[in-house]
């Protein structure tokens, strides 16, 4: 691509939101305007699906101020909208020509993809579908997901908010449940994260004390068995009278059976992920049913990755940090790649980007080491804590309007182009 030949730039978002998805897209934005080598900066609404339909916003003109710019950034869910639509695995199918005449269209120099696995999936075959067309067109990944699963980076932007979020609720919901602390209770909460543990093991960062609740935490990396899970309620009763247990909605019998398949029929997405939901109100009712206590099943569900009242400012930070790299690396004539983190082994936290392979990222998933895991599978050990405390360090004070947290957003419109205001 001729560095004189000034080409625009199109970010898009997909899958599941985050508290800080928006901030990658601010941090984009932000670092081509000031690159000056960049014409038009469009948002694809909707990510690819958008892309197919031209639903596409000037961000240039929409983001025009910093303080545009920084509501943006504490704004959660996904501003640009999203979707989950898988791309075909035959490069030779008749959508990637569409999709490639839409970015010739608008003189798309560089495409930029802020999601998770499913998203680096879309990038890795954009760019080797670009490969078989000669096309010049850059295509980076950026990294967004609570379940923090991909491969080849420290962690991703969204998980360490929605860590805060998990760690100061589940505190909460503890403190609640020790009001009545003369009768013997159980307080399951089911926690996202699909096939991976991180955010469930986020909730040991709630305890105030050794021993304090959640006292019983499982995650979906150890094979979970019901009558062990029984016994551990009733031995945790023998000093604690008010039980917080913490489950991950992906927790399973180590042989492909989900708990929540055990209560009923599990659906599945459009990339053939099974939708794993209900796990613990089918605990609910076996410690109900098997012990006689009072028990009550909490699920986090959305609030868990939306939250901005919990918005940790290094996690909005680094999210800001790898949108401007990523422009960086594309500009540079970089193709195929996803923005990475790597820690230093610095004793104090610090954080480095990198542009890492996405073909050896997609359709590959980061688990919690079993080392971090107790023996007995029912507890979060010091590696994790030390691990997650950094990500969820710090603040960010969102702005308000009548006692309200203040929001960017679009008035969609089925028949106009949405815009943000």
């Amino acid at each position: 691509m001729e560095e004189n030949h000034m080409r625009n730039l199109l970010v898009a978002q997909s899958g599941g939101p985050t508290a800080a998805i928006n901030a990658t897209v601010a941090g984009v934005v932000s670092c081509a305007v000031l690159s000056g080598k960049v014409d038009h900066i469009y948002g694809a609404v909707n990510g690819i699906e958008g892309v197919l339909a031209e639903k596409f916003l000037d961000l240039g003109k929409k983001l025009d101020s910093a303080e545009k710019i920084s509501l943006l950034m504490q704004t959660p869910a996904a501003a640009l909208g999203s979707c989950r639509y898988k791309l075909p695995e035959d490069l030779t199918d008749a959508v990637y020509p569409q999709l490639f005449e839409k970015f010739e269209k608008y003189n798309i120099g560089y495409f930029f993809y802020i999601g998770g696995n499913d998203s680096m999936d879309t990038v890795s075959k954009l760019s080797r579908y670009a490969e078989t067309v000669n096309s010049e067109i850059r295509f980076i990944g950026i990294p967004k997901t609570i379940d923090n699963d991909l491969v080849l980076t420290d962690h991703t932007p969204g998980f360490g908010s929605a860590a805060k979020y998990v760690a100061s609720t589940v505190r909460e919901i503890a403190i609640d449940a020790s009001v009545y602390d003369n009768k013997k209770s159980v307080t399951i909460v089911e926690i996202m994260g699909r096939h991976a543990g991180w955010l469930t093991a986020a909730s040991v960062l709630a305890r105030k004390f050794e021993g304090d609740n959640p006292v019983l935490i499982y995650l979906p990396e150890v094979a979970f068995d019901q009558e062990q899970f029984l016994a551990d309620v009733q031995k945790a009763f023998e000093h604690t009278s008010n039980l917080v247990v913490c489950i991950s909605e992906g927790i399973n019998d180590g042989n492909g059976k989900f708990v929540c398949e055990l209560a009923s029929d599990v659906g599945v997405d459009t990339f053939g992920h099974k939708m794993l939901t209900g796990s613990g109100k089918y605990l609910e009712n076996l410690v109900k049913d098997r012990l006689g206590v009072k028990v009550r099943s909490i699920e986090l569900n959305v609030n868990q990755r939306c939250s901005s009242a919990m918005l940790s400012a290094t996690d909005e930070k680094e999210a800001i940090a790898s949108g401007s790299f990523g422009v960086q690396t594309a500009l540079k004539g970089t193709t195929g790649m996803m923005i990475a983190f790597h820690r230093t082994d610095d004793a104090d936290y610090h954080i480095t980007y990198a542009p890492e392979d996405v073909n050896l990222i997609c359709n590959q998933e980061k688990t919690v080491p079993l080392d971090w895991i107790t023996e007995n599978g029912s507890d979060i050990g010091q590696q994790f804590i030390d691990y997650a405390l950094p990500l969820i360090q710090g603040s960010v004070k969102v702005p308000e309007e009548g006692g309200l947290p203040k929001f960017a957003y679009r008035k969609c419109n089925c028949s106009e182009p949405s815009k943000i205001s």
